[in-house]
């Protein structure tokens, strides 16, 4: 199983910023300790072109982006500072969810240890996104004439409201998102399917929603490829999550959506998407663990 990753193109962030940058390079290294993944598993990605981030964004956007020209409120609205490094590792991780796409459709699974960029917009980025890694997959995929169907199955605590909004005219790309209801963007965005969760929901409920959800998916669509975020935020401590999952919990989450795609033997490009919990180590844990998971799958 191919693992993508970007971690030493390092974005610099100001002392005491909350995004957990480290995390990234902390999963590769877990990954590679486990015994499970040779060296050449781990591939670093081409980053996405200007026309493959094109089929997502619109063109005066991206040129902002690459020029430096992102105005003060953009940048804030990103959370990131301007840098030419925060442009090449966000061209490098939506690369990554390109890359794992494309594999995943020869291998049947494969992972970008990144990515899940899903607040950005068309026009703008938000929320620690910059370019919509799941959207601008979804549809360079079809343009290439890769796949027609795909659907983007988001268990971030976030809703994915950039990728909701992007992907709102493509009947052929089904956006589904379970998230927080009270948790960020504050100003939803309307996905395919939304399934929102109140505060503190634990492992049982979040669990049945998500069947739920998942029966409705695959009752509307049957996709040629699914893009699988697996943010680890809905764990009970996060800093930014308001859900109560365990890391069990996440556990199940991750083999019920990898099950659903393996009976239906439909091919999975995974992303990490968010992670902030109190304890960096509890996220790596967690995202270790759905890597694990996907290399079960992809070893069937």
């Amino acid at each position: 199983m191919k693992l993508f990753y970007a971690d030493h193109f390092v974005l610099p962030l100001p002392q005491g910023h909350r995004f957990p940058m480290e995390k990234y390079s902390r999963l590769r290294e877990r990954l590679a300790a486990s015994g499970r993944f040779g060296p050449g598993d781990f591939v670093v990605p081409d980053a996405a072109s200007d026309d493959e981030i094109l089929h997502a964004h619109d063109d005066a956007y991206l040129r902002r982006v690459v020029a430096g020209t992102l105005d003060a409120a953009e940048q804030r609205r990103i959370g990131f500072p301007w840098s030419a490094q925060m442009v090449e590792r966000s061209r490098r991780s939506a690369g990554a969810t390109l890359a794992a796409c494309r594999a995943a459709l020869i291998e049947g699974c494969a992972a970008n240890l990144a990515g899940g960029t899903h607040h950005a917009h068309r026009d703008f980025g938000s929320g620690f996104c910059v370019f919509n890694d799941a959207a601008v997959a979804a549809l360079t995929m079809r343009a290439e004439a890769r796949v027609r169907r795909v659907a983007i199955i988001d268990c971030d605590v976030h809703q994915g409201d950039g990728t909701a909004a992007i992907l709102a005219g493509e009947p052929d790309v089904f956006t589904f998102s379970i998230h927080g209801a009270k948790n960020f963007p504050f100003r939803k965005a309307q996905s395919d399917l939304d399934i929102e969760l109140p505060d503190a929901t634990a492992d049982e409920s979040y669990l049945d929603a998500l069947r739920r959800g998942l029966d409705a998916v695959f009752e509307h669509i049957s996709p040629e490829l699914v893009i699988y975020l697996a943010g680890a935020d809905p764990y009970h401590d996060d800093r930014l999550g308001r859900l109560a999952l365990s890391i069990d919990g996440l556990g199940a989450r991750d083999a019920l959506v990898l099950a659903e795609c393996a009976v239906r033997q439909i091919p999975v490009a995974v992303a990490m998407a968010g992670g902030y919990a109190r304890q960096i180590d509890d996220t790596v844990t967690i995202h270790t663990n759905t890597v694990l998971a996907a290399s079960r799958l992809a070893a069937r």
